[in-house]
């Protein structure tokens, strides 16, 4: 597996003779990937305010997969590609651990969150597209190795299996509770604007 692991990368990195034109669309990518699908989350809560409290939980469990897949990755501590002298680093980066990739964790999270989700179901194939195309530049500047980016992709599905059952919590406990809950909030103002017989 490491074997293969290693070919994969030499075989899509680009090593030590880059072409110049797909570094630096890589290198722009590998910074703005990220960034460019938490602007589409954004455009989903502005455009769509029926879906708002959906992505505002989306974003949180993005959070939560961020916080993991750093946690997973100092403890196993593995070493980046650049690390082990099989490529530069073409962008600066932190020589932290490469295993999970959190920028491929907290994307295919969204995406598979918003997956979910009829309404933003065109947008989780946009950011899940994205998060491909960012893994990729991101095994191509030399910070990750393709089984990173795959550690990511288990660690967000995982991520979204936790999600559909905390959703379903909240709507079998909690969502009842607050009706019953607002229910008798409203209940005595409604009496007290009765007509008096």
């Amino acid at each position: 597996m490491k074997a293969l692991n290693f070919a994969l990368f030499q075989w899509m990195a680009a090593g030590y003779e880059p072409s110049p034109w797909l570094l630096s669309l890589a290198s722009a990518i590998a910074v703005g990937g990220a960034w460019a699908g938490m602007a589409l989350m954004a455009w989903a809560a502005w455009r769509r305010p029926s879906e708002r409290g959906y992505v505002m939980a989306a974003l949180a469990f993005a959070a939560i997969a961020a916080v993991l897949a750093h946690a997973i990755a100092a403890s196993l501590n593995l070493p980046r590609p650049f690390m082990l002298g099989l490529s530069r680093a073409y962008i600066a980066h932190g020589a932290r651990g490469s295993l999970p990739s959190a920028h491929a964790t907290v994307m295919f999270t969204v995406a598979l969150v918003f997956l979910l989700r009829p309404r933003l179901r065109d947008l989780g194939i946009g950011i899940a597209a994205l998060a491909v195309i960012t893994g990729w530049a991101r095994v191509y500047v030399g910070f990750h190795f393709p089984a990173d980016i795959v550690a990511g992709l288990l660690l967000a599905v995982v991520m979204a299996g936790v999600f559909v059952g905390v959703q379903r919590l909240w709507r079998r406990h909690v969502a009842p509770r607050i009706a019953r809950d607002d229910l008798h909030t409203r209940a005595p103002a409604s009496e007290a604007d009765q007509p008096l017989a």
